[in-house]
């Protein structure tokens, strides 16, 4: 699958994620000449409606096994029922599926607008993809054209409803994250749908856990909020992390007032916080071990995350072909080294610079 993979295509494939699309759109994006008009594309239904038949044609395996995967069917209240369409729900194989439909869209593209003039760029994760372009005429008047046949062709289209040409000013979010230049200067935040939505579930699992023990509710909340830094640890993060530990505090304190609504402010913070650089208060509770000795259980923060600018795999990079393979062993060694290495908490994608 790698093979046939277009270079610009992130989703379901190893040793690439989010942050190297999220990059690909910075690279480019982020210059004066760059294009400033943006077509934000959304596959309708994607999984459910790939054409069997196209597939059976241009998938590279055994096409009896495939035929097998395909024409399985579902249970559904005790009722099997046969399926003409898409392709397995959850199936280990959709997500390679999903690759070999959708490759080709960049050389398509690239065909007909091979000039630099042109500024037509593709970044593509799973179903959804964005493609710039000099002018929206471009987009809408050619490119979109262009899409909806080869999309077609594979029994598939696009999204009305979520797909959209925008001007760079304006923004556009893209994998929870949202692009927009600023005075001519390209930043990469958080969106706020995303923000908003990571808030109500930490609030639903406060709420919901209103009688569990202090260290129970870390233990559910510490992986989420690591997990939501971690994925944006590349981006212009600071100000999101910022409120994102204030309400998230704010949510925690009253759950601790529910609790306790006839003790004093002070009785609060000592039963469940401690004190760390300068009179910081930490949501923290003491947690007894086998040897009867005392350690601390603290709440992540977002702010105690490194920003750091994520450095994108090379485009025709493929971890299985020899000829990459001190490129991965050189991109494995760096990851390590800047695990270990303590860097500035500064926004990445800031500078302007590719």
């Amino acid at each position: 699958m790698e093979k046939i993979a277009d270079p610009n295509s992130y989703g379901f494939r190893p040793k690439r994620s989010a942050a190297d699309a999220i990059e690909q759109c910075f690279l480019a994006l982020c210059r004066k000449c760059s294009a400033q008009w943006i077509f934000n594309g959304d596959i309708k239904a994607c999984f459910d409606r790939i054409s069997h038949q196209w597939l059976l044609e241009h998938t590279p395996m055994d096409k009896d096994v495939l035929r097998k995967w395909l024409k399985a069917g579902y249970m559904e209240k005790g009722a099997y029922h046969q399926t003409t369409e898409g392709t397995p729900q959850g199936g280990i194989i959709s997500p390679s599926l999903l690759l070999v439909t959708l490759s080709g869209l960049e050389a398509e593209l690239k065909r007909y607008y091979p000039q630099d003039k042109d500024k037509v760029n593709i970044v593509l994760y799973a179903d959804d993809f964005i493609i710039t372009g000099a002018t929206k005429e471009v987009l809408e008047k050619e490119i979109t054209p262009k899409v909806e046949a080869f999309l077609l062709e594979r029994g598939l289209e696009l999204s009305r409803e979520k797909s959209k040409i925008i001007h760079i000013d304006e923004g556009f979010d893209f994998l929870g994250f949202n692009v927009r230049k600023y005075n001519g200067k390209l930043l990469i935040k958080p969106s706020k749908e995303n923000v908003k939505r990571f808030l109500e579930g930490i609030r639903s699992i406060i709420k919901s856990n209103a009688a569990a023990k202090q260290e129970n509710l870390i233990y559910l909340l510490n992986p989420k909020i690591k997990g939501w830094a971690n994925y944006f640890k590349h981006a212009v993060s600071s100000k999101a992390f910022s409120y994102i530990d204030y309400h998230v505090g704010n949510a925690l304190y009253s759950w601790v007032r529910r609790r306790h609504s006839e003790k004093s402010v002070s009785w609060r913070q000592r039963k469940y916080y401690r004190t760390r650089n300068l009179n910081r208060w930490i949501f923290s509770a003491r947690i007894r071990n086998p040897d009867l000795s005392v350690r601390q259980l603290d709440l992540a923060k977002t702010g105690d995350t490194k920003i750091r600018r994520h450095i994108k795999i090379k485009s025709e990079a493929n971890p299985y072909d020899p000829n990459f393979k001190e490129y991965f062993q050189q991109r494995r060694w760096r990851k390590v080294r800047r695990g270990k290495k303590e860097t500035p908490n500064v926004d990445a994608w800031s500078t302007g610079s590719a």
